[in-house]
């Protein structure tokens, strides 16, 4: 899983090929987290959730907050509170932390 940084995504690949991206927009000092995606025939795999921790370690890594608009990205916040200190505590609610 690598950060491309030119694409504004996180990626996944398999056979060199991209099978999954979870994308991102700067915001401030945030990473805005607005689309994940698991290619059809890769889903159910758990690739999904790989991803989008990396990107969340990854973040919190560089010292980044997470705004994630992408149901996926909050909801597996949801599921993994470890990372809700990520999202501004008056974010929060909004997403349902």
């Amino acid at each position: 899983m690598t950060n491309n940084e030119a694409e504004s995504r996180y990626e996944i690949r398999q056979d060199g090929r991209v099978v999954g991206f979870a994308e991102y927009r700067p915001a401030g000092d945030a990473l805005m987290f607005t689309h994940t995606e698991v290619e059809e025939g890769h889903e159910g795999q758990g690739l999904g959730s790989q991803l989008v921790q990396v990107a969340l370690d990854d973040a919190r890594t560089q010292g980044c907050q997470v705004v994630p608009m992408c149901p996926f990205v909050a909801a597996y916040i949801r599921e993994h509170p470890e990372y809700t200190e990520l999202v501004q505590p008056g974010q929060r609610g909004v997403f349902g932390l």
